[in-house]
């Protein structure tokens, strides 16, 4: 079973006041290339996988989506999505990525943000998402990416000339990594961006796009804050498409 930390009241608390938490997904620096890699969701069965306070899942059926299903490990994440969703088509339940049963050929498009890093066993989880969508279904997900998180020391150095650089321990070792984040022991599991790839393509996606998040100018002006994720990047953004003939 995957780590629910989220369910800690402290981290709770804590994650509750997170920019992208209070201001949903207009909080998320990230979320202009994520939604660039979206198509017409018009009447289509959506998964959301680590859904949260439910964001994405409101976002999609106000931009034409059927219905949607909402999974997250932690009981106050669902709480707090369905007392944030007046929305009958819009479904939330309590599920362990890590374990999650997936009815097969039931959705026509699959979202995550920021969830996969917390899953031990990735590839049964794309193999599990691969069977619940239809043919040519799309699967647009972001994740913390592998330098950010292969980088035990959450700071930079300073090399001869003057520039910020940081420091990456052990890229090529996979597996658990744990980090003080809101709270002390959070685990997490790093791969290459190779393995993830791979993990993908061995499940029957084709990748569509790669995105390597950086902050544009215009908002690191609006947010000085964000010039830090010039330095390195935070975040791996990733669209595929499920083989029609798998």
């Amino acid at each position: 079973m995957s780590q629910n930390i989220y369910d800690d009241p402290d981290f709770f608390a804590g994650y509750s006041r997170l920019p992208r938490q209070v201001h949903g997904l207009a909080g998320a620096p990230e979320w202009p290339a994520l939604r660039a890699m979206l198509l017409d969701l018009t009447g289509s069965r959506v998964l959301d996988l680590g859904c949260g306070f439910g964001w994405f899942a409101r976002w999609a059926r106000d931009h034409g989506a059927a219905g949607v299903l909402g999974l997250d490990l932690s009981r106050r994440m669902i709480a707090r999505a369905k007392a944030d969703t007046d929305d009958p088509a819009i479904t939330y339940r309590i599920a362990d990525l890590e374990t999650v049963a997936l009815p097969g050929a039931a959705f026509d498009f699959a979202f995550s943000a920021l969830a996969f890093h917390y899953v031990a066993d990735f590839d049964r989880l794309v193999r599990e998402v691969h069977r619940a969508l239809t043919p040519g279904a799309h699967f647009v997900f972001s994740i913390e990416h592998p330098v950010f998180m292969a980088a035990a020391r959450p700071r930079w150095t300073v090399d001869a000339e003057g520039r910020r650089t940081w420091p990456v321990d052990g890229y090529a070792a996979e597996g658990e990594r744990r980090t003080d984040w809101l709270a002390s022991g959070v685990v997490k599991h790093h791969r290459r961006i190779g393995t993830t790839l791979n993990a993908l393509i061995a499940a029957g996606f084709a990748i569509r796009r790669v995105d390597e998040f950086a902050p544009s100018a215009e908002q690191v002006a609006q947010d000085p804050g964000l010039a830090e994720e010039l330095e390195r990047p935070m975040m791996l953004l990733l669209s595929v498409v499920r083989d029609a003939g798998r």
